[in-house]
């Protein structure tokens, strides 16, 4: 659970989970409840999704080259660049901190020595095959994260009573529970789910032209 505390030193903090983008763009704090909804059942199943695929591709020979085709399934279901460099970021914070963890595990290996950038869901998903992770612990986790991620944003952007969000976020990770095991069956990149959020993306782009903002993502 560790790796779903914002505490964690890998850059979490500067991300909001999309969601000062969408203040940005003019969606009042009272649409949080139904944002984390809306992200748990499309942007967060993708990214659960590509962690168990990520995970199966890490417990595997070559784990390089199979890692690299759950990254290209990844960037096919996430057609914004902003995104995608974002994901690529926070991903190099988590290889950092599984390189002084788990520094000769093959898996850890393979995503540090990975001549292209690799997304926070795949090396979670290698992280989770290192340190043990059962498949379905590690859809949770990122659907968790996710929606912990913009709660922590909203008390930084338009704070409120912190219970509020903390709700919100059982709510939204609840909503979800019963596709879990669906997830966490997926082996093949093919079948990491394709859900998209098209408007969480155009925000998502319009945000990283901007120079005032207190967030990256």
């Amino acid at each position: 659970m560790m790796l779903a505390d914002a505490r964690l030193p890998v850059g979490g903090h500067v991300h909001s989970a999309g969601l000062e983008p969408a203040f940005a763009a003019g969606m009042p704090s009272a649409r949080v409840r139904d944002y984390l909804l809306g992200r748990a059942a499309t942007v967060s199943l993708v990214e659960a999704g590509t962690a168990v695929a990520a995970r199966h591709a890490a417990s595997s020979v070559p784990a390089d080259e199979l890692l690299l085709l759950v990254e290209a399934a990844w960037a096919a279901r996430t057609p914004s660049r902003a995104l995608r460099e974002i994901s690529r970021a926070l991903g190099r914070g988590y290889s950092r901190l599984a390189n002084k963890l788990w520094p000769t595990h093959p898996a850890i290996r393979a995503c540090v020595d990975s001549s292209t950038p690799l997304s926070r869901p795949v090396i979670l998903g290698s992280i989770a095959a290192a340190a043990g992770i059962d498949a379905e612990s590690l859809a949770r986790l990122v659907i968790y994260d996710d929606a912990q991620t913009v709660a922590a944003a909203l008390l930084k952007l338009d704070p409120i009573d912190p219970a509020t969000p903390a709700g919100w976020v059982l709510e939204a990770c609840a909503s979800v529970d019963e596709l879990i095991p669906l997830v966490a069956a997926v082996t093949s990149p093919d079948a990491i789910p394709a859900a998209g959020a098209p408007q969480n993306e155009e925000w998502a782009e319009a945000h990283s032209l901007t120079t005032q903002r207190l967030f990256r993502a």
